[in-house]
C-alpha cells in the first residue's frame, strides 16, 4: 500500500496550479515524499545542445541565473540511458533503498529526468514515480510560459544576442508525436550564428513543416530569419497554402530585409500521406524507404528575397507507412561536414527513434568540424506511420 495513496495525478496538477510557476519540482517532490516516502528528489534538465544535464534547484535554494548549479555530462550516463530508452531505471541505493530515475517527456520532447531515492520499490512505487514524472512534464510545459527559470536551466554556455533571437524563433518543443507520425528536430549553431530555423504546426488534418537558412551570420542572419519565419507563420495561420506562404516570405524579405533565405515548405495530409512541397533554393530531402536511402531530386526554385522575378512551384510527393523523411540545411554537408556520410548514418540508425537520429546526425557533423561549426547544422526527421490507431513510435520490423 502506498503511503498517502490518495495523492495522485489530479492532486499533483491541482497543487501545481496553486503554486508559483517556479515551484513545479517542489510540488512533485512533496507529492512523492507523501506517497512513497521519497527523498533526494531532483529534476535534471537537458541543456540546449543536448550534451549536459543540469539540476534545477528547488525554490528558495539557489535558483538565480548565474548561480552555481550541479551539472553532468549526458554521454554514457544513467540519464542518457533513461532518455534514450524512455524507461524508468532502478538501482540499489547506498542506504539500502532504491534509486529511481524516470524520463520527464511530453509528446516525445525529452525535457529531462526525475531522480529520487525510495526505501523500497515495488510495482506500485514504480508506477507512482512514472506517473509523477509524466505530470511534471505537463507542468513544466505549462509553467515555462510564465518564468525564465526553465529557460535558464537549459543554458550551460553564454548565449549571444543572435543566438537568443534564433532560439526564440524555434518551436518550444523540438519533438512531436501523434498517431500518424513522429517528428524530431535539431539545430547545432555555428560559432557565429548562421541563420538556420525550423518550424512545424499540426492542424486537425494537416502537418506543416518548414526549414530555412538565412544568408550571413550573427545578428544580420538572425534578423533576416525573423522576417522569413514570421512571414511564413503569418500566412500559414491565415489559412493560406504553401504557395502563398512562399510568396509572402519572398515579399517580406524584398520589402524589409537585406539578403536572401533558402527554405523548404511541406504540407502533409494526415489521412493520406499526400505531401505538397515548395523548395526555395534548399538542399534536397532524403528519404529512407525500407532499407534504401535516396535523395529526392525535387525542382529547386529561387531563394526567398532574390531581387528578380521569381516563380515558386508546388510539387507533390506521397509518403508511405514506414517512410522516414529527412530535411537538412547546407551546414549538414558543407566543408568539413561533407566528410559525414549522411545516407550511411540514416541506414545505420533506421531502427532508432527520430530523436536519436537527429542526435546522431548533428553530433557527427559537430565532431567532423572539430566542435567549431562554420555554419549552422539543422535537421528534421519525420517518421510517417499514416495511421490513426493512436500508437506512437515503435522500432521498425
Amino acid at each position: 500500500m502506498l503511503i498517502g495513496e490518495g495523492l495522485g495525478l489530479d492532486d499533483v496538477l491541482r497543487a501545481a496550479e496553486d503554486a508559483a510557476p517556479v515551484e513545479s519540482v517542489d510540488v512533485v517532490a512533496r507529492n512523492l515524499e507523501k506517497r512513497v516516502s521519497a527523498s533526494e528528489v531532483s529534476f535534471w534538465f537537458v541543456d540546449m545542445l543536448g550534451r549536459e544535464a543540469v539540476r534545477l534547484p528547488r525554490a528558495g535554494t539557489a535558483a538565480q541565473a548565474g548561480g552555481r548549479v550541479a551539472k553532468t555530462g549526458l554521454a554514457g550516463s544513467v540519464y542518457d540511458r533513461v532518455l534514450r530508452s524512455q524507461r524508468l531505471h532502478q538501482e540499489p541505493d547506498e542506504e539500502g533503498g532504491s534509486r529511481l530515475v524516470a524520463p520527464v517527456t511530453n509528446r516525445g520532447d525529452c525535457i529531462g529526468v526525475l531522480d529520487l531515492v525510495v526505501p523500497y520499490a515495488d510495482d506500485g512505487v514504480r508506477d507512482a514515480v512514472a506517473e509523477a514524472a509524466h505530470a511534471l512534464a505537463y507542468i513544466v510545459v505549462t509553467d515555462r510560459r510564465f518564468t525564465d527559470v526553465y529557460h535558464w536551466g537549459r543554458r550551460t554556455t553564454t548565449v549571444s544576442l543572435a543566438a537568443e533571437i534564433q532560439h526564440q524563433l524555434l518551436p518550444s518543443a523540438p519533438c512531436c508525436e501523434a498517431a500518424q507520425f513522429t517528428l524530431a528536430c535539431g539545430l547545432v549553431p555555428a560559432d557565429d550564428i548562421g541563420g538556420d530555423t525550423y518550424d512545424y504546426a499540426l492542424d486537425q488534418d494537416t502537418l506543416h513543416l518548414s526549414i530555412t537558412d538565412a544568408m550571413g551570420h550573427d545578428t544580420a542572419s538572425a534578423l533576416l530569419a525573423t522576417l522569413a519565419v514570421n512571414a511564413l507563420r503569418g500566412a500559414r495561420r491565415a489559412g493560406r497554402g504553401i504557395l502563398d506562404q512562399a510568396y509572402t516570405a519572398h515579399r517580406a524579405i524584398i520589402s524589409h530585409g537585406r539578403g536572401i533565405t533558402t527554405g523548404q515548405l511541406l504540407r502533409i495530409e494526415l489521412e493520406t500521406g499526400a505531401c505538397e512541397l515548395v523548395n526555395a533554393g534548399h538542399p534536397w530531402p532524403l528519404r529512407l524507404r525500407g532499407s534504401r536511402v535516396e535523395e529526392l531530386t525535387v525542382k529547386v526554385n529561387m531563394p526567398f528575397g532574390v531581387p528578380a522575378p521569381v516563380t515558386y512551384e508546388v510539387q507533390r510527393l506521397h509518403l508511405e507507412p514506414g517512410d522516414r523523411l529527412v530535411l537538412i540545411t547546407d551546414g549538414m554537408h558543407e566543408r568539413a561536414a561533407a566528410a559525414v556520410d549522411l545516407p550511411a548514418l540514416l541506414h545505420a540508425t533506421r531502427d532508432e527513434h527520430p530523436r536519436e537520429v537527429v542526435r546522431t546526425l548533428t553530433s557527427a557533423v559537430h565532431d567532423a568540424c572539430g566542435g567549431s561549426l562554420p555554419d549552422d547544422a539543422t535537421t528534421l526527421v519525420l517518421d510517417w506511420r499514416g495511421s490513426r490507431s493512436g500508437r506512437r513510435w515503435r522500432r521498425r520490423l
